[in-house]
Order: C-alpha cells, then sequence, then structure tokens
C-alpha cells in the first residue's frame, strides 16, 4: 500500500464513531478520533465567511449528535470534504494536511 492510500486509509479510519456537533460563533466542539482529536473552530470558519446554515442542514444535521460520519470518505466531497477539496479550503486528501485538524 502507497503512502497516499495509507494515508486515505487512516484519515477515514479517523471519521468512525465521530459525530458532528453545531457550535456556535466563538465555541468549539471537540472528538475523538483513531488519528487524534479533532477539534471544530466555530470562530474560524465565520471569519472565512461562512454562516452556520451554509453547513447547517445542507451537509450536517442541525441535532448535536445525529450525524454519523462512519466509513466516509471525506476525500469524495462528503461532510467536511464539501469545502475542504482543494479548491474552497485545504483538501484532505493531501496527507500533509492531516494534522490541521487530528491532534494526538
Amino acid at each position: 500500500m502507497n503512502s497516499f492510500t495509507t494515508a486515505v486509509v487512516l484519515l477515514i479510519s479517523g471519521m468512525i464513531a465521530t459525530s458532528a456537533e453545531a457550535v456556535p460563533i466563538g465555541k468549539t466542539a471537540e472528538w475523538d478520533a483513531p488519528m487524534g482529536k479533532v477539534t471544530f473552530d466555530g470562530k474560524l470558519h465565520a471569519d472565512k465567511g461562512l454562516k452556520c446554515l451554509d453547513c447547517h442542514s445542507k451537509i450536517f444535521k442541525m441535532k448535536k449528535g445525529s450525524t454519523e460520519m462512519k466509513m466516509v470518505n471525506i476525500n469524495a466531497g462528503k461532510f467536511c470534504g464539501e469545502c475542504h477539496n482543494g479548491k474552497k479550503a485545504f483538501e484532505t486528501s493531501n496527507p500533509a494536511n492531516c494534522v490541521r485538524c487530528h491532534k494526538k
């Protein structure tokens, strides 16, 4: 398995058993993932011009804990991958970007 494929597999694994949480501007949400804790910063996204309804409920359900990202290939444009595709925001398929969200 080449390093790119390994990174993609690890990234997908990182999404297993995690859920999205609605986060007000200025607040963060954290959840544990196999590749390391993920922190979503509402202010960081708002500072980029995004509004809550840009993602909720188009991409993520509104109710806390209701969106399960099991075995989801975000590199195919699902969930975070809708924007983190290398065009709107940094691409999730680049293994160098894993540490931007996943902290060990």
